[in-house]
């Protein structure tokens, strides 16, 4: 079965975009593109691409980012310029998430649980 491994986004600033996904997430620089950076977390591509022309919308519906502890992950995020949006589980069993937004206002996904079917 083919595995997700790359999410591409249009960003504003990829340099400010790749500094916000370094301190809240720990993901590290792999490579540059024409125009933006390349992000990864070891598993996980993510690409941060310099929006160009009035055609091109910032970002993309949303990513999910699976974190050990959802506490901590706030903090993180909230340090680093991101914020809260919605959501939060509701026992230990749920595979709901908790929803924020990074600088550029992406939305994204962050679960300490994980998604059914999805493999840490």
């Amino acid at each position: 079965m083919s595995k997700l491994r790359h999410v591409a986004l249009i960003v504003s600033d990829p340099e400010a975009s790749a500094a916000f996904y370094e301190k809240a997430f720990g993901m590290t620089r792999c490579g540059t593109a024409r125009r933006g950076i390349y992000m990864t977390d070891g598993t996980m591509n993510l690409a941060l691409l310099k929006k160009e022309g009035e055609k091109e919308r910032l970002g993309v519906f949303h990513f999910g980012m699976w974190v050990e502890d959802l506490d901590e992950a706030e903090k993180a995020i909230q340090g680093a310029g991101g914020s809260y949006l919605t959501g939060r589980p509701t026992s230990p069993n749920s595979f709901y998430e908790a929803k924020y937004r990074d600088p550029d206002g992406i939305v994204f996904d962050v679960t300490h649980t994980g998604w059914a079917g999805a493999k840490q």
